[in-house]
């Protein structure tokens, strides 16, 4: 019997690092399959798997994380953090920032110090499913590690896809 082998990236090592409980997920990764493909494949709902999104703000890159289910609605982020402007990254800045290719993204073991936003929601869950840091690779956290571990700042900047 073969055992699965888990990827060792920067987001895991940074769990390790602080000695946090999670569950590892390896899911047969498709561009542009999103958190409807990941969440299909684990037999999890949609609504649990975290989507961690990059931003440029007029003052600073940032992550917001985000049910995989809704939209982040940037006019409200915006205001709700007060910045002028707010877009989504180009892939080479954000890997530049982060060291994630899209699609891998995750909010754990950033390249630089990036301020971390989570609709509010997330942290009511029980379990959440949010990117190990390489495509094709979740990981299963109790969300109060966010708080614990990244200082997220709770923001309500949900719209429905």
């Amino acid at each position: 019997m073969s055992k699965e082998k888990f990827p060792v990236t920067p987001a895991i090592r940074f769990l390790r690092d602080n000695k946090a409980a999670y569950d590892e997920y390896l899911y047969e990764y498709k561009e542009h399959g999103g958190t409807a493909q990941s969440a299909e494949e684990l037999g999890v709902d949609e609504h649990n798997v975290v989507k961690t999104l990059i931003f440029k703000s007029d003052r600073d890159i940032i992550c917001v994380l985000q049910h995989g289910d809704l939209e982040v609605s940037v006019k409200e982020l915006a205001r709700q953090i007060g910045s002028k402007l707010i877009e989504q990254c180009d892939e080479k800045t954000a890997f530049n920032h982060t060291g994630y290719k899209f699609g891998g993204t995750s909010p754990f073991g950033l390249r630089k110090k990036t301020n971390i936003y989570a609709e509010s929601t997330i942290l009511n869950l029980d379990k959440i499913y949010i990117n190990g840091g390489k495509q094709g690779f979740l990981i299963g956290i109790n969300p109060d590690l966010l708080i614990k571990l990244l200082n997220v700042y709770p923001v309500d900047v949900a719209i429905i896809k």
